[in-house]
């Protein structure tokens, strides 16, 4: 795989996990203040992150197993860090938002 193609590939880990983890802290934000429509919107806006950036670790890999090997690096492991934290703070999210809801007697989904 080229540099500059594992580059963006690792940026898009970094970015989108970013902004997913970001739409997920809005997400508790909007249920704190019993503003569900927009804890809703802002879980989905964090799992269209987490799908973009689950594609750039697809690409990543699918590389790697057709014989392409990538190079390790710190930007990698930020990049893989990055997305892993997203995706736990996504999970928890949801759940601070259900309780928020519970509280609010709001229904859960």
């Amino acid at each position: 795989m080229e540099n500059q193609e594992n580059l963006q590939l690792i940026m898009g880990l970094i970015i989108n996990g970013g902004n997913a983890k970001s739409d997920a802290m809005e997400a508790i934000h909007a249920a704190k203040v019993s503003d569900f429509e927009l804890a809703d919107q802002k879980l989905k806006d964090s799992d269209k992150g987490l799908v973009e950036a689950h594609h750039s670790q697809t690409s990543m890999l699918t590389a790697e197993a057709s014989g392409e090997k990538a190079e390790l690096s710190l930007l990698l492991i930020h990049g893989q860090d990055h997305l892993m934290n997203a995706i736990t703070f996504r999970d928890m999210a949801s759940e601070v938002v259900d309780v928020y809801k519970k509280m609010a007697g709001v229904a859960i989904d």
